[in-house]
């Protein structure tokens, strides 16, 4: 290979957008310009001297910008490469696949003009090997490891990142793990009945794409693919994504057909994808509420509880679950739900060291909006504590600094009415009760979620306001044979139990009045005070003093998330409103919000 930066490198490169791994490669040397990370990235300027291409160094290179070795006006030697277009941008990008570096950084940049006795000598760069003295049974060892090495490369297949494939592109290979596997759906349709199931593939840089199979190919590749296991797949199309049925981050999905090509890598051990993250901070979980799409939230471990034991409805099968309460510096709360091995294994491990407070990194959650916003683990959720990453690291100086000393609050008890974080708190979805009470369908198929502003104008003292839980995953408990109170749940006998709400309340605004559920947490804002607490006054300070407390609850204004589902008692379906959130009305907020309204009218009119 030469020894001088070839003008028209960059030429050779637009020239060759795809080269073929069997082909010889000519000496490519450029110089790196504008290096600067992005994501888990280094995207940098390749410059011949004479012209530049916007490029991007695979993160496998991240040690070599990071130790020195390639650097902000270096030279390097691209060994592979390939041309394409990234989606959204409108030029062409080099993505470096393989690279060595030439040369530390020079004084400058190499310019369009260079005098007369630079432009014959060419620009003298370091070769790739040293010349040092050696045995002979050293070159001879050397020889045949060389020989060996050209060998494995002549059989080494050229493999294409994830981020270059494009519905445009021809022939690729690509070089995946299986990160989620999801089941085998039967469909039908107009056109028929049919097979279905997808996968989530992720390459070694982190980059994931969701791929679909039907009938045949769903046939013929279901048992292949083995969550963890690494795959050669080629010969497979690429479309545009449809976000409503996909949680990946990608512009494209991939659809795998019964000529596509699926062939397994044994003995992978050392590929391991790189975890991704786009995270989301805890304030503005909000819009994400009950959305098809999948979070990354990273926070500060505030409390872990024990290990919960859930019966599920739909198969009465037993799982286990434990919560955590993280924060982040926004300075807001919010629960996630780990389940299954996640909260045996590494929630165990969590319990073990909350007094440390760690971070936590966790990939692909849901948002749920019970008490407001929490976030649930589903099977491809991932993990890490204390991850090495900046994110992280800023997190733990904020925390250390001013964050353990900082007052925290709950994202979903009383949220922002900002628009960032509106989508589901009590200021969005607003309505009358007439709007919930004169349509008796809503809710039907699947509970709908309105925001109403209004009374609590009663509180029937005789219903039977709380019942006996558990103390560990607050279920209903009975009392045992002898003495204590027995979960089902947890399989186990408590010498004690806890009270908690479950109240009917009349709720009452300008268009009507509702009768509403309310359960413990958004109770005991109402009332004032715990459920054992409300017992103790009425059996120690009288009926009198019990409704007195009830009485001074009403006629207080509040701001309610409700959940409006029906449900069917003696062949009679009925209407159920249930309270998911409750927070004092903020009359600054609202006379701003009427404000708004206002002004609308104005424009409409």
């Amino acid at each position: 290979m030469a020894k001088s930066v070839i003008p028209n490198a960059i030429s050779l490169l637009l020239s060759n957008p795809s080269p073929d791994s069997s082909s010889h490669l000519p000496d490519i040397v450029v110089q790196v310009l504008d290096l600067k990370p992005s994501g888990n990235r280094f995207m940098f300027n390749a410059s011949d001297g004479k012209s530049k291409l916007r490029a991007i160094l695979p993160s496998n290179q991240n040690s070599e910008v990071h130790n020195g070795n390639i650097q902000n006006l270096g030279l390097i030697r691209i060994l592979d490469y390939t041309l394409n277009d990234i989606p959204n941008k409108p030029d062409k990008y080099l993505i470096v696949t393989k690279c060595e570096s030439v040369s530390p950084a020079l004084e400058a940049e190499i310019g369009k003009e260079v005098n007369t006795e630079s432009a014959a000598a060419g620009i003298v760069l370091k070769p790739k090997q040293e010349v040092v003295s050696k045995s002979v049974a050293q070159i001879v060892r050397e020889q045949h490891q060389n020989a060996v090495r050209t060998e494995r490369k002549a059989m080494t297949r050229r493999v294409n990142p994830l981020v270059s494939l494009n519905p445009y592109q021809g022939n690729w290979t690509i070089k995946v793990s299986v990160t989620s596997k999801g089941s085998m759906r039967n469909y039908k349709n107009a056109r028929g009945e049919g097979c279905v199931f997808n996968v989530e593939l992720t390459d070694e840089d982190g980059t994931q794409i969701q791929a679909t199979m039907f009938n045949g190919a769903a046939n013929k590749f279901f048992d292949k693919f083995v969550l963890g296991k690494v795959y050669y797949i080629s010969k497979g199309t690429l479309k545009v994504a449809n976000k409503q049925f996909s949680t990946v981050r990608n512009d494209y999905e991939m659809t795998l057909n019964e000529n596509s090509e699926v062939e397994e890598v044994h003995d992978e051990v050392g590929f391991v994808p790189v975890t991704k993250f786009d995270f989301v901070q805890i304030d503005q979980l909000g819009p994400h509420v009950n959305k098809n799409d999948l979070v990354d939230v990273v926070g500060v471990v505030q409390s872990v509880s024990s290990t919960m034991s859930i019966r599920r409805k739909s198969n009465n099968e037993t799982v286990p679950k434990r919560d955590i309460t993280i924060a982040d510096d926004t300075k807001k709360t919010v629960v996630v739900s780990l389940w299954n091995d996640l909260a045996t294994t590494l929630g165990q491990e969590l319990l073990d060291i909350a007094d440390q407070s760690p971070v936590v990194a966790i990939k692909s959650l849901k948002v749920g909006d019970f008490q407001g916003v929490s976030l649930s683990a589903i099977s491809k959720s991932v993990v890490i504590i204390n991850p090495d990453i900046p994110e992280a690291k800023k997190l733990r100086c904020w925390y250390d600094s001013e964050g353990k000393e900082a007052t925290m609050a709950s994202v979903g008890a009383g949220s922002s009415p900002a628009a960032k974080n509106g989508s589901r708190s009590v200021y969005s979805d607003r309505v009358l009760l007439s709007h919930i009470t004169s349509n008796q369908s809503l809710g039907d198929d699947k509970p709908v979620y309105f925001s109403i502003r209004g009374y609590i104008s009663f509180i029937k003292p005789e219903q039977a306001m709380w019942y006996r839980a558990c103390k560990t995953c607050n279920k209903k408990v009975t009392e045992s044979i002898g003495a204590g109170y027995w979960c089902e749940g947890c399989q186990k006998n408590d010498d004690q139990c806890n009270l908690r709400y479950v109240i009917m309340l009349k709720v009452t605004d300008a268009s009507g009045e509702a009768f509403l559920g309310v359960f413990n947490e958004e109770a005991e804002k109402i009332i004032g005070c715990s459920a054992d607490e409300l017992d103790n006054i009425k059996s120690q300070e009288g009926e009198e003093n019990f409704q007195l407390k009830l009485k001074q609850a009403t006629w207080v204004p509040h701001l309610f998330r409700v959940g409006v589902a029906t449900n069917e008692y003696n062949n009679e379906k009925r209407q159920r409103i249930t309270a998911r959130a409750v927070i004092p009305v903020d009359f600054a907020t609202e006379s701003k919000l009427l404000l708004e309204e206002i002004s609308k009218m104005g424009v409409s009119q």
